[in-house]
């Protein structure tokens, strides 16, 4: 079991500001590109994940087409690692496909972050820039 110090150097990893980028944390509530969710981030074991804590009511049906009866509380951001700064991995689960994919998260700067999901270990990927949401 990790001792106390290793507890704060992975709290140190997730949430203090890395060098070259805004002095804000990746932890908070982020926007889709259409606006459709929002997803707050923070820590979750050793790891960070993100968990719907609003959806629209387009993005709660095609979730629940693809058998997601509860879109939000739903964790889409899953066991992303630090990977060096502002860079992380991990997976995406997307509701209206029902599955998780390969993933990485740059944390472009302190407002928007490009995550990125890929079919086969870095091939065939999509990216989306999520925008944080202020107020």
């Amino acid at each position: 079991m990790p001792r106390l110090g290793h507890w704060l150097i992975i709290a140190s990893a997730l949430f203090l500001p890395r060098p070259g980028l805004a002095a804000e944390p990746i932890e908070g509530n982020w926007v889709n590109p259409h606006g459709s969710v929002v997803v707050t981030t923070g820590a979750c074991r050793d790891a960070l994940c993100g968990w719907v804590r609003w959806a629209d009511g387009h993005a709660t049906a095609d979730a629940a087409d693809a058998g997601v009866a509860h879109l939000v509380g739903t964790a889409l951001l899953q066991d992303y690692h630090y990977r060096g700064p502002g860079r992380w991995s991990g997976y995406v689960f997307v509701p209206d496909k029902g599955r998780s994919f390969s993933s990485t998260i740059e944390q472009l700067d302190a407002d928007r972050l490009k995550i990125s999901g890929c079919l086969f270990r870095g091939w065939l990927c999509k990216s989306q820039i999520w925008t944080r949401q202020r107020g």
